[in-house]
């Protein structure tokens, strides 16, 4: 007698579900803003000038190297591991495809850095035993992130959660003590990298103990790292359609309306980036893992996807609504008195980013399903949508333009993917 397939989850169990792994992962975001307020702290007090527009060159210079393990081997190995066993042939083919896509990827990194290292990492004024200690630090990050990501896609969300935030408190406090004894903002910055990447070994230890490392023997499974890397691919269009978008764009507006004007537009942008940092956190330790686990049950993953918009469209508007209210407060808060002038800028970026948050809530179908020419297709039109909005708002509306050119660009886009993914989740 044939077995009745299983019914899917009630959206009380699921909701549940969902909060639970909120709450934990609130507690490691919570860590990193933490962490980031007292980088930014210790460095802008004991850095002397300039300390600050070092440790930004410096983040952005680790970012540009593990975008592509983190949004692209990274986000594949959930994919691929969440639904497995630990210790399985398949689960090992994929492990070690991970695995050797890392370490192509740092070879790739400490070669550029090796040859190139005027452009960048110049700006420091180091020597090659630096440049040496940072790739180290970098393969060690790298590592660590691979090791995480291996937890999370066993659904070990407390190991998660305590691992970031020791991750978040070594790296202040590598930062402190080298300040603290007199060292340069270069060497405090190399401590803070060397701390992080240290985490690797109580990470590896736990997802050892866990049974999650087991060896992988032989040569590297072909269609493993194919799979895979149609995540680098993806990972590489949101680096070229999301990060040089947003430089560019920062660029016009330096040209078009000065620099004085335009810190008005990147206060506004830095407050977005904080809750974004935080939403987009919450969604790849909770939603993403869950959606991936459940890419061979369409009716689980439709009402997981039904439930997040149900639940997130409300909570999120009276949230950003909250932020509105508080904009004549808050801004100068965060910043300084005169930044109270960029209140009229922030509700067009409220509504931008209520829009883009559930456009990207859908967006993860593809990202699960592992649509790679979909993907990068959304992309690349999502960047053209945005540039000629902006050729067509900013000469009218100045600077207030390129909010409202976001928001209008993520209505359009959610209005897309809610007619797209329509079959992918309606009730069956």
């Amino acid at each position: 007698m044939p077995t009745p397939p299983a019914r899917p989850e009630p959206r009380a169990a699921v909701l549940g579900r969902l909060l639970r792994g909120s709450v934990g992962s609130g507690v490691a975001v919570a860590a990193r803003t933490a962490g980031a307020v007292v980088l930014n702290k210790l460095l802008a007090v004991y850095g002397g000038p300039g300390g600050l527009t070092l440790l930004a060159h410096f983040q952005n210079l680790m970012a540009l190297f593990t975008t592509l393990p983190n949004d692209g081997v990274h986000v594949g190995t959930v994919k691929y591991l969440a639904p497995l066993r630990a210790g399985s042939g398949r689960y090992r083919a994929w492990l070690g495809a991970g695995l050797g896509l890392n370490a192509v990827a740092v070879l790739l990194s400490a070669g550029l850095l090796l040859l190139w290292p005027g452009p960048l990492v110049g700006v420091f004024g180091t020597g090659w035993g630096w440049t040496l200690l940072f790739c180290l630090g970098l393969a060690m990050l790298v590592g660590h992130a691979f090791v995480v990501t291996v937890l999370l896609a066993a659904g070990r969300l407390g190991a998660y959660v305590g691992l970031t935030v020791l991750l978040s408190a070594s790296g202040p406090a590598a930062v402190a003590a080298v300040l603290y004894a007199g060292g340069s903002v270069p060497s405090a910055l190399l401590a803070y990298l060397l701390a992080q990447g240290g985490t690797l070994l109580p990470a590896a230890a736990v997802a050892g103990r866990a049974g999650l490392l087991p060896r992988v023997h032989g040569a590297f499974s072909r269609p493993a790292l194919r799979g895979l890397g149609r995540f680098l691919l993806m990972a590489l269009s949101v680096l070229l359609f999301s990060k040089v978008v947003d430089f560019s764009l920062r660029e016009v507006l330096i040209r078009q309306f000065g620099l004085a004007a335009t810190d008005l537009w990147q206060a506004v942008a830095k407050l977005s980036d904080n809750y974004t940092m935080v939403f987009s956190a919450l969604m790849s330790s909770v939603y993403y893992p869950r959606l991936a686990a459940l890419s061979a049950r369409p009716q689980e993953r439709a009402r997981l996807v039904r439930t997040v918009l149900a639940v997130l469209a409300p909570v999120l508007a009276l949230g950003l609504g909250l932020l509105w209210l508080l904009r004549g407060w808050l801004l100068p808060l965060l910043f300084e008195p005169r930044f109270a002038a960029a209140a009229y800028l922030l509700g067009p970026q409220l509504l931008a980013d209520w829009l883009k948050f559930l456009t990207w809530i859908l967006l993860f179908l593809l990202t699960a399903q592992a649509r790679v020419g979909r993907y990068v297709a959304v992309q690349a039109a999502s960047a053209v949508l945005l540039a000629g909005l902006l050729v067509l708002l900013l000469p009218r509306f100045g600077l207030l333009g390129a909010p409202l050119a976001q928001a209008l660009r993520y209505g359009l886009l959610l209005g897309w993917c809610l007619w797209y993914f329509r079959r992918a989740i309606r009730p069956a």
